[in-house]
C-alpha cells in the first residue's frame, strides 16, 4: 500500500473515533447546561415562533414576544431571514439568564434567494448530482442570510394530483424518492453540520400525508401498516440514514390518531426502532389541532399528548409554553421525557456552533457575496433544463422540436408566455429580489433570425376570452405556434387541493382556436402537479412539460425548444386521463380480474367509460434521438440468499443527436405471501451517449433488491421467481428477463 493510501485508510478509520470524540463532548456541553436550566427555561426551548411579529409590521404583540425571547421563553423563530433581522433578534436571546440562542428556521423548499424549479420538476430529473447541487446552493444562500434550518425536504409520497402539495415532492414511488431524499438531505446538510454553508434538514411530513383521502389537504389517512412501512416510511428512512438532523409531523391523523400525538410514529418507529438521535418539531399550529380533530380536550390535554408521544418542539400553537410547566409538576409529563426532548435541541445548537459564536451565520459580507454568485444562476438553468419533460414530439411522424433558427415566424401566445412570477411556483423566499426569465424572453434571445410575435390572449388564469381574436390573427401569420398555458403559481402547494385539474379557465378553448389555423402547435405547460388535458395531448404537435421551473426557466425552455438541450426527463409521477382514475399509480396490485385486453372489459377490475391506462406513465418522456435495447442477460437463472445475479444489456444510441437516456430496472414477485405489485421500480441509471454510441449496462439484483415488508411488517425476500424488467418508461419495457431465488438452507 501506497504512503498515500495508507495515510487516506487511517483518516477513514479516525473518522468514526472522532465523531464518537464530538458526540460525547457536546453531550457533556448539554448536560452541563441542562443542570443549571429551570423548567420554565427548559420548556422555552421546545417553543417556536413566527418572527412576522418581530421583523414584520408592528403587532400589539411586539411587546410581550420581544420581552419573552428576552427571558429565555423562545427557542426557535421561523420568519425570520436575512443577517441584520437575524442578528438583532439573536442578541435578544442572549440577553436570557443562560444566553442560549435562538435557531433560525425558514421554508427553504426549492431556492433561497436563486429559484430552483419546485421539487416535483426537479424530481424528474432522476440526477441525484443536480438534485443535491440544487439543494447546496439552496442551503449557501439560506445560511448566509442567517437561516440555521430549512424545513425541507417533504419526502412524502404522493399518488393524488388533487393534493395541491404534490409540488413539493418526489412523486409516486417509494424507490426514486427515497434516493432524492438522500440527495436532498446531503444537499442541505453539506459534509457538517455547523458549516455555514449548511443548514439543518428537515425530513416531513411524518407519516403518510401524501394519503390524505380524496387528496384534500389536512385530512385524514387510513391504511394497513404493511402499506404505510412499504411504500410511505422508506423515504424517511433514507433521509434518516442520510443524516436528516429533524423530522417535522404532519396534519393528518394516521388511522385515527392524530401524527403528533402518535407515540406509534414518533416514538416506537422513529426514535426507538430507527434511533433518531434529532428532534421533532410539529408542522405550524398542529399540536392545537389536536382539539378541532377530537383526540385532546383542550391546548393542555393536546400538550401533554404531543410531549409523551415523541414531538418535541411546538411550532406556533402557544401549546407547551402556556401549559407544560403545569403538566410536569403535575405528573401528567415525566421529568425525564421533557428533558429528552430539551437535550435534542440543545445538542443541535451545540453542534451547529451557535454558543461558540451565535452570529457565526449572521455576516453581512458573506450575505452580500453569496447572494450574488452568479454560479448560482447557471445552476438554476442547468437543473431546469434536466427538469422539462418531452411528453410529445410530433403527429404523424412530423416532428416540430427543436425548433429551427433559421428565418421564420415564430407565435408565442399564452396567458403564462410573459409571466414571471408562475415560473417559481409556491413557496419562494427571496425570489421576488432576482430577476425571473419569462419564456417569451428566453425564446426571443434564442431565436437567431426566426422573428418572434407575441399576443397574451387572456389573463394568466384566462378567465376572459377578449384577446382571443388577435391571438388567432398572430398564430396565423406565423409557421410555428408556441403556446404557454398552466396552472398559475398559486394554484399549487399548501391548501391548494383541488377536484378539477383540468386547465383553469378559457386555455382548453384558446388551444382549439389556435388548432384550426392549422399551424403546428407546440405546448409549453407550466404546472406544479399533473395536470389533465386530453384536447391537448391529443391534438397538439408537441407537449414540453415545463413544471414551475424557476428563476430561469424561460431561458431552460428556450434552450429545449431550439435544441441546445435535448431532454431527457422522465416523469416522476403517472398523469391521469381523468380525475376519476385517481389515486392511479403504475405500481398497481393486480386483482383477481385483471385486464389483459382493453377490448375487453367485461367483468375485469376495469372502467367501462375510459380507456384504464393512464394519459402519460411514471418514467415517461421522450428525447431529440432514439435508443435502442437489446442483449439482455442474467448471469444466472438462480440465485441463493447469499448471491448477486448481473442483469445486463446493450444501449445503443440510434438517432443523429447526442443524448441521455433514464434506463429504468422494473420488477415483479411473481407469487408472495403479500401480494405484490405489477412492477416496482429497483434501479436507474442515466446514461449519456454521442450519436451512433453503444454501451454496456448492468444491475446487481440481491436478496435486498428482492425483500418487502410482509404482513407481520418482517422484512425480507421470500423464495420464487422474479420478473425483471429494462425499459425506458414503466408502460415502455424493451427487456425482459427472469430469476428465481432459491430458499435458505
Amino acid at each position: 500500500m501506497t504512503m498515500k493510501k495508507t495515510t487516506l485508510a487511517l483518516a477513514a478509520a479516525l473518522l468514526p473515533l472522532l465523531a464518537h470524540a464530538q458526540d460525547a463532548q457536546i453531550e457533556s456541553k448539554v448536560a452541563a447546561l441542562m443542570k443549571q436550566m429551570t423548567v420554565a427555561e427548559k420548556v422555552g426551548q421546545l417553543h417556536q415562533i413566527s418572527g412576522r411579529l418581530v421583523t414584520g409590521p408592528t403587532s400589539s404583540d411586539y411587546a410581550a414576544t420581544l420581552a419573552d425571547i428576552r427571558l429565555g421563553k423562545v427557542g426557535s423563530m421561523l420568519n425570520v431571514k436575512g443577517v441584520a433581522d437575524t442578528r438583532a433578534i439573536q442578541a435578544l436571546a442572549l440577553q436570557s439568564r443562560l444566553h442560549i440562542p435562538l435557531l433560525f428556521g425558514q421554508d427553504v423548499i426549492h431556492g433561497y434567494h436563486t429559484v430552483f424549479p419546485v421539487p416535483l420538476g426537479e424530481s424528474a430529473s432522476w440526477d441525484m448530482e443536480a438534485i443535491e447541487q440544487s439543494a447546496h446552493i439552496a442551503a449557501r444562500e439560506a445560511a448566509a442570510a442567517g437561516i440555521h434550518w430549512t424545513f425541507a425536504p417533504m419526502v412524502d409520497v404522493a399518488r393524488d394530483p388533487r393534493w395541491g402539495r404534490v409540488m413539493e415532492g418526489a412523486g409516486e414511488d417509494a424507490f426514486l424518492g427515497s434516493a432524492i431524499a438522500r440527495a436532498r438531505v446531503h444537499g442541505f446538510q453539506g459534509k457538517q453540520l455547523g458549516a455555514t454553508d449548511s443548514v439543518m434538514a428537515t425530513a416531513k411530513h411524518f407519516a403518510a400525508y401524501g394519503a390524505a383521502v380524496a387528496g384534500r389537504d389536512y385530512n385524514a389517512v387510513d391504511m394497513s401498516n404493511q402499506q404505510l412501512f412499504e411504500v410511505y416510511l422508506p423515504p424517511f428512512k433514507a433521509a434518516l440514514d442520510a443524516g436528516a438532523a429533524t423530522f417535522m409531523n404532519s396534519f393528518n391523523t394516521l388511522n385515527g390518531i392524530p401524527a403528533t400525538g402518535n407515540a406509534f410514529l414518533q416514538h416506537d418507529i422513529l426514535k426507538d426502532s430507527w434511533n433518531f438521535k434529532g428532534f421533532v418539531v410539529s408542522d405550524w399550529g398542529s399540536v392545537r389541532e389536536m382539539v378541532p380533530h377530537g383526540y385532546a380536550s383542550d391546548l393542555a390535554d393536546a400538550s401533554v399528548k404531543a410531549i409523551n408521544a415523541g414531538s418535541d418542539m411546538d411550532m406556533e400553537s402557544y401549546a407547551h409554553i402556556k401549559h407544560l410547566e403545569d403538566a410536569v409538576k403535575s405528573g401528567k409529563v415525566n421529568m425525564k421525557t421533557l428533558d429528552d426532548a430539551v437535550q435534542r435541541i440543545l445538542y443541535k445548537k451545540f453542534e451547529l456552533g451557535l454558543f461558540d459564536d451565535p452570529y457565526r451565520y449572521s455576516v453581512a459580507a458573506r450575505e452580500k457575496a453569496v447572494l450574488a454568485d452568479p454560479s448560482h444562476r447557471a445552476a438554476a438553468l442547468d437543473v431546469a433544463q434536466k427538469s422539462l419533460v418531452l411528453l410529445k414530439n410530433g403527429v404523424a411522424g412530423a416532428k416540430p422540436l427543436p425548433l429551427s433558427r433559421a428565418a421564420q415566424k415564430i407565435a408565442v401566445i399564452g396567458p403564462l408566455a410573459d409571466a414571471r412570477r408562475d415560473l417559481e411556483g409556491g413557496w419562494v423566499v427571496e425570489g421576488d429580489r432576482a430577476p425571473v426569465v419569462s419564456i417569451l424572453e428566453g425564446i426571443r434571445s434564442h431565436a437567431g433570425k426566426a422573428e418572434v410575435s407575441y399576443a397574451p390572449a387572456c389573463d394568466t388564469r384566462c378567465s376572459g376570452t377578449e384577446g382571443f381574436a388577435e391571438a388567432v390573427a398572430t398564430a396565423s401569420k406565423a409557421d410555428v405556434v408556441v403556446l404557454a398555458v398552466g396552472e398559475t403559481w398559486d394554484l399549487s402547494g399548501e391548501a391548494k387541493s383541488r377536484t378539477d385539474i383540468t386547465l383553469p379557465g378559457h386555455q382548453e378553448q384558446l388551444f382549439a382556436a389556435l388548432k384550426a389555423t392549422g399551424k403546428p402547435i407546440v405546448v409549453v405547460m407550466l404546472a406544479g402537479r399533473p395536470l389533465v388535458f386530453n384536447t391537448i395531448a391529443e391534438q397538439a404537435d408537441a407537449i414540453v412539460y415545463a413544471w414551475f421551473p424557476g428563476s430561469e426557466g424561460g431561458n431552460a425552455v428556450a434552450n429545449v425548444l431550439f435544441g441546445d438541450y435535448n431532454p431527457s426527463a422522465k416523469l416522476p409521477i403517472t398523469f391521469p386521463r381523468s380525475v376519476g382514475q385517481i389515486p392511479l399509480s403504475y405500481a398497481q396490485y393486480n386483482t383477481g380480474r385483471p385486464v389483459t385486453d382493453e377490448k375487453n372489459v367485461v367483468y375485469k377490475s376495469a372502467y367501462i367509460d375510459s380507456v384504464n391506462t393512464p394519459r402519460y406513465a411514471f418514467g415517461h418522456g421522450l428525447s431529440y434521438t432514439d435508443f435502442k435495447y437489446s442483449g439482455l442477460t442474467v448471469s444466472s437463472k438462480e440465485m441463493s440468499p447469499s448471491q448477486q445475479v448481473t442483469l445486463s444489456f446493450d444501449l445503443a444510441n440510434t438517432g443523429k443527436a447526442e443524448g441521455t437516456e433514464i434506463v429504468q430496472l422494473y420488477l415483479r414477485d411473481m407469487v408472495a405471501s403479500v401480494v405484490r405489485p405489477v412492477k416496482e421500480l429497483k434501479g436507474f441509471q442515466k446514461i449519456h451517449l454521442q450519436a451512433g454510441e453503444q454501451r454496456r449496462v448492468s444491475f446487481t439484483i440481491d436478496r435486498e433488491l428482492l425483500s418487502f415488508f410482509n404482513s407481520q411488517l418482517v422484512w425480507g425476500a421470500e423464495a420464487g421467481d422474479f420478473k425483471l424488467m429494462v425499459g425506458s418508461a414503466s408502460d415502455d419495457i424493451r427487456l425482459e428477463g427472469a430469476v428465481k431465488l432459491l430458499p435458505s438452507k
